[in-house]
């Protein structure tokens, strides 16, 4: 089970080295008030003065500290040839150097956080990661924050209370935290800002051990023993006394074992009860079992997680594609692959098919039979044809005679006039199916091949050479519609076998006026009542009326003679009868121009118009490079995935019985 602590810490270097917080691993993070003593803790744990101490805001910079206890020099290097020193310290700022002096550890925590923070009590985010190694201390990884502190000084921004409460929240929020909370004796511990912050991310205490420092400097006649027992606040994994050594023993450079002599001779005297189970050595202890406990706890899920985040890595890494080798075959088969998709889209057998909305052949349907036929079936046959329209054309075919019959003429002039009407829908048509053969192109480039998105250039290009073949035949299919309308208007078939003959409309129309006039008396006296009273506007003027024929205006609507209105009823079913043949062949026909010559030709097509325009030699090199964007993210994919890989080696290098 010792061996838990190091696979933690190797796990640690490992993530390190991508710059990745993805994985939340198992430590001891210190949080207390500034001055409490936080760091002075530390150094008893290590035995050694290695931190910046002094008055006000010393820790400006998270500092992970991995201790790592190694067996005395002579045995080591009785086996092996390392470093020739009993204690050791390293810097991952410092790769290859190795610090054998504590007093420069020191100096270089201090050169590191004034780079990042400044020199005037600023304060950065950015941890320091060192590694001490001795014989004396046990196996523990442990995160020295900054104190909680009120009122800024020197360059503190006003919000630095806020900052360094954030900073603390960003390590202890992490569930798999032990978290070490300082308070000073000669404090109340009700107003302990350490846990306060504890309670607010571990309210029910399963990860937060209490230490109270400073036991020497309470008042006179006062002690901490309620404190210590957990009568005033009970916290779950116990409270921890210990003595700090004071400023004077720093000046006067006290050892640290003369140090922890004198504590443990406090504890015996002031606390006889407890010194067991209080000092720097019992929470040394107490620490190391806590962490090997709570990392054989979190173990199974870090592993789960491990293998999630092993896959998902690679999958992104799959979908980033391979660097490029083979130029000429990425482009033929980045080509091919899209025109296939462009194909595969419109016939419906893409595999991103789309739920939100119709797409690609499922919408040119739509837009056939649905948007085009509703357009065609909604045109009135007779729109825009008042009687009075009829009439006139009927009497100008007629020329100065007046006719016995309706001309036929008329009945050409009006139909080809209604028939025209149908041209416009039908161009639209072929803008809309070009439209949505537009939108498949940025379907398919989104969805469908993530390759594109790999080469901006390649991609620009392809959408410009399928844009160009779709302008191209645009013209093509509109001159075709417009051909098909103007088939129509070229020869008017009245032998159409859906066409119904005139005569046996105009049969049907005068049976039905004879049954209308009650066997034709009423028509008698509608005409002699025509001959004493001559109608005005198509009629000549009567006779007692001055006339000027330049003023005198046709009159807008008036009563039709039974004639007028016989002959415009037979001419207004004609025309009905003839437009709707006309339309249910235009609605027939243009789907099928459309699917002809701009659909099916542009699948049959495709390919070769993109390998023809795009598989030259020189373009080659230009098209396929790769945008910086995808270049990098693939590099930093690579990178977390060896680490991810490496973090499920060493987790698996752990036995069940380890655990134990």
């Amino acid at each position: 089970m010792e061996t838990l602590i190091p696979t933690i810490n190797r796990l640690q270097e490992v993530f390190l080295t991508v710059g990745a917080e993805v994985i939340q691993l198992p430590q001891i993070v210190v949080v207390g008030s500034q001055s409490s003593g936080k760091s002075s803790v530390l150094e008893s744990l290590v035995g050694r003065d290695f931190l910046p101490r002094g008055s006000g805001i010393v820790t400006r910079r998270p500092l992970v500290l991995q201790l790592i206890n190694v067996a005395p020099m002579q045995e080591r290097l009785k086996i092996e040839s390392g470093v020739k020193a009993e204690e050791w310290g390293t810097f991952l700022h410092c790769k290859n150097q190795v610090f054998t002096d504590f007093q420069e550890i020191r100096q270089e925590i201090e050169a590191e956080t004034d780079r990042s923070s400044g020199d005037n009590k600023g304060i950065s985010t950015e941890p320091i990661y060192l590694k001490i190694f001795s014989p004396k201390v046990l196996n523990l990884t442990l995160v020295d924050l900054p104190g909680i502190t009120k009122v800024p000084v020197g360059d503190q921004p006003e919000d630095i209370e806020a900052q360094v409460q954030e900073m603390i929240l960003s390590f202890i929020s992490n569930p798999n935290s032990l978290i070490l909370a300082v308070s000073p004796a000669n404090s109340d511990l009700a107003t302990s800002d350490a846990l306060k912050l504890a309670r607010e991310v571990d309210p029910d205490g399963r990860r937060t051990l209490l230490v109270i420092s400073k036991l020497d400097l309470m008042d006179a006649g006062t002690d901490a023993l309620e404190v210590l027992l957990g009568r005033v606040i009970p916290v779950k994994l116990g409270i921890i006394g210990v003595v700090n050594r004071s400023q004077h023993d720093i000046n006067t450079q006290k050892s640290l074992e003369d140090s922890m002599r004198d504590e443990q001779a406090f504890l015996q005297r002031h606390y006889p009860s407890l010194a067991s189970r209080a000092g720097s050595r019992y929470l040394a202890k107490t620490l190391s079992r806590l962490l090997m406990h709570h990392i054989r706890d979190c173990l199974p899920d870090l592993k789960t997680r491990v293998t999630v985040l092993n896959a998902q890595y690679q999958t992104r890494l799959n979908s980033y594609g391979q660097p490029v080798e083979d130029h000429s075959a990425t482009l033929l088969q980045i080509v091919t692959k899209f025109a296939s998709d462009y194909c595969n889209t419109i016939e419906g057998t893409a595999r991103y098919i789309q739920t939100s909305e119709l797409c690609g052949g499922a919408r040119i349907c739509y837009i056939f039979h649905e948007t085009f036929g509703r357009t065609l079936q909604s045109i009135d046959p007779l729109g825009g044809l008042t009687e009075l329209d009829v009439l006139t054309a009927i009497r100008n075919a007629t020329g100065p005679r007046p006719a016995l019959f309706v001309p036929e003429v008329s009945f050409e002039l009006l139909v080809k006039r209604q028939i025209k009407r149908l041209e416009e829908p039908s161009l639209r048509c072929v803008e809309l199916v070009h439209e949505e053969l537009q939108r498949i192109i940025q379907h398919c480039s989104s969805f469908s091949t993530q390759e594109l998105l790999r080469f901006p250039k390649l991609h620009d290009s392809i959408v410009e050479v399928v844009t160009g073949l779709l302008r191209k035949r645009l013209p093509i299919t509109n001159e075709m519609v417009h051909n098909l309308v103007a088939i129509e208007l070229a020869y008017i078939n009245t032998k159409h076998p859906d066409f119904t003959d005139a005569g046996q409309v105009s049969a049907s129309v005068n049976s039905q006026q004879a049954e209308a006039l009650d066997g034709g008396k009423r028509w008698k006296n509608d005409k002699f009542a025509e001959e004493k009273a001559p109608a005005t506007g198509f009629g000549s003027p009567s006779k007692g009326q001055a006339i000027n024929l330049l003023d005198t205006a046709v009159p807008i609507s008036r009563k039709l003679s039974a004639r007028e209105q016989r002959d415009c009823e037979v001419i207004q079913r004609l025309i009905n009868c003839y437009f709707l043949i006309v339309r249910k062949s235009i609605q027939d026909s243009v789907p099928k121009t459309v699917m002809h010559f701009l659909v099916n030709f542009v699948k049959e097509h495709l390919q070769s118009e993109l390998v023809g325009q795009l598989y030259k030699q020189p373009l080659l090199q230009e098209l396929l490079i790769e945008s910086q964007d995808t270049a990098q993210q693939r590099t930093e994919v690579a990178q977390m995935l060896e680490a991810l890989k490496k973090a499920n080696n060493i987790i698996s290098e752990i036995r069940e019985t380890h655990l134990w």
